[in-house]
């Protein structure tokens, strides 16, 4: 069912906080440690970014492939030791991961096991300049949210998670979900799940997270064969903002000349938009950007994502 679009004045001042300084958010992320002397071969077997690459402390977005090439996971991978390889992906997916990475252990050195690392999300501007004063993290991860600046931190194993820096302001997960979908960032479960061809998620999404030169991976062929046609794909997630004061419920149909042509994955009330609410919606390739479409009886506009643009770079 549709909700009112009522914006809440804690979320509006920490996103605009996020926006012109930086706040600090617990960060829900489920974890696994693969482990070995074959761990990184393994790995780099196994998803579509380039792992051998990767020196001590440095990260890499991924996607985690069934053989037919749709996603299993949306998943970021971190080298912690030459045979050590931290991996932490949306909360409520470690158990898919871990199971289908098991599922390839054929006479290979590696152990894939559950890990519990607390997170801390800084996001905004300032994010970078802040992150030293943070303690207990043990691991700091640069990450760029389509123009929005932010530092994952992680404390130890089975420890306490990292506190902010002193004076940053904590906010809730709630804030963290309306810059996510301003955004145009994906989650599993909601954008992402086990029907979708990375490239409906769109081509930022394959440039921050394949590597079209480093050999094969288990799924490849798929992403390979529809990046070389020109990334035509079925579906493409869209953003959607919607006329009038009805936020749309997931799941909610998106009509397009009276005719069923996706549906929504998430929706809020955006504060940068000026109390819009808008949704993220996948739908089909012949809806065009810029066309007028229905959603939960409401009228909304296609657009392209994010529908915060990022900054313009300092000259």
């Amino acid at each position: 069912m549709p909700t009112s679009a009522a914006p809440d004045e804690g979320v509006v001042a920490g996103v605009g906080a996020a926006r012109s300084d930086v706040v600090a958010v617990a960060l829900e992320r489920d974890g696994l440690v693969v482990t070995g002397s074959d761990a990184a071969t393994f790995v780099q077997g196994q998803v579509s970014a380039d792992v051998s690459s990767l020196a001590v402390g440095d990260s890499t977005w991924s996607l985690l492939l069934e053989p037919q090439g749709k996603v299993a996971a949306w998943l970021r991978i971190t080298r912690t030791a030459d045979a050590e390889l931290f991996v932490d992906v949306d909360a409520g997916w470690g158990e898919t991961t871990l199971a289908r990475l098991r599922r390839f252990l054929l006479r290979v050195d590696v152990v894939v096991e559950p890990v519990r690392r607390r997170g801390l999300a800084l996001v905004g501007p300032r994010a970078a300049d802040v992150a030293d004063g943070a303690s207990g993290a043990e691991l700091s991860l640069a990450v760029d949210r389509r123009g929005l600046a932010g530092v994952d931190l992680f404390g130890p194993v089975d420890g306490p998670a990292p506190e902010p820096p002193e004076g940053v302001q904590r906010v809730g997960p709630e804030v963290l979900e309306v810059l996510r979908i301003e955004q145009g960032w994906p989650v599993m479960g909601r954008e992402l799940d086990a029907s979708t061809i990375p490239a409906e998620a769109g081509a930022w999404l394959i440039d921050t997270s394949v590597s079209f030169t480093k050999g094969c991976y288990t799924g490849q062929e798929l992403v390979a064969r529809v990046h070389h046609r020109g990334d035509n794909v079925p579906r493409h997630l869209r953003g959607l903002v919607i006329d009038g004061a009805v936020l749309p419920s997931p799941g909610a149909p998106v009509i397009a000349e009276g005719v069923e042509r996706g549906a929504v994955t998430s929706a809020v009330v955006s504060p940068t938009l000026g109390g819009v609410p808008v949704a993220l919606a996948m739908v089909h390739r012949r809806v065009e950007l810029g066309v007028d479409v229905e959603v939960d009886g409401a009228t909304a506009r296609v657009v392209d994502l994010p529908f915060v643009a990022p900054p313009p770079p300092n000259l």
